[in-house]
């Protein structure tokens, strides 16, 4: 007698399960990290970011602020650290500041 799927199963192990069937993951990963920026980096580095892009494996981060970016840029095998961490997993290998 096979057991079915859903039997006895946690609703974590589903979700994980539906989002590797339908290959969400990288969807998921590109959402998480926009969350793990915004929440990180406040109000302050937030109100100059124009835009955030997950590519493979490699974080594209526009700001409107030169000076903002040029500082960031001495931090950012920290701020990839960080984001990885609050992410639970390495999403990020690279960041590219534009």
């Amino acid at each position: 007698m096979s057991k079915r799927n859903n039997e006895h199963s946690p609703i974590s192990d589903l979700l994980k399960e539906f989002v590797n069937t339908n290959n969400l993951q990288q969807g998921l990963d590109k959402v998480n990290v926009r969350n793990a920026w915004e929440n990180m980096m406040g109000n302050g580095v937030n109100n100059y970011t124009t835009n955030i892009v997950l590519k493979q494996d490699t974080l594209y981060v526009q700001l409107s602020s030169s000076v903002l970016r040029e500082e960031l840029s001495y931090g950012k095998e920290k701020i990839i650290a960080m984001l990885n961490e609050s992410l639970g997993k390495d999403v990020i290998k690279k960041l590219v500041l534009r």
